[in-house]
């Protein structure tokens, strides 16, 4: 596969992933917001630990996004010093296969 039509396929997955992640992220009250748990519940400890394994998954959820953006923004040539497919360790290229299982990885296997 050419460069262009990886750096291809891996936008559109990154795309995917990006709209997959954002939808969760809704789901979940985006910024943690997570008015949608009973304070009143007789439980207030299950509440809380609820609560706090849900902020745990947003700020997972989080990162993962600015991974997508971060390997978009490569693709568009927007980040300096870094290019899409190229390992921000040791500079060589990401085998594709890696690539097209990851694509917003940031490096090769070798580092990761």
């Amino acid at each position: 596969m050419a460069d262009t039509d990886l750096a291809t396929r891996a936008r559109t997955l990154l795309t995917e992933e990006r709209a997959g992640l954002l939808g969760q992220l809704v789901e979940l009250g985006d910024d943690g917001d997570i008015a949608s748990f009973d304070d009143g519940h007789a439980d207030s400890s299950q509440v809380s630990a609820e609560k706090g394994e849900v902020l745990v998954l947003v700020e997972n959820l989080k990162a993962q996004l600015r991974e997508v953006d971060r390997a978009i923004a490569k693709i568009d040539g927007d980040v300096p010093d870094a290019s899409f497919g190229t390992c921000e360790e040791c500079k060589e290229p990401i085998a594709a296969d890696r690539l097209e299982a990851m694509p917003a990885t940031r490096w090769c296997i070798t580092h990761a």
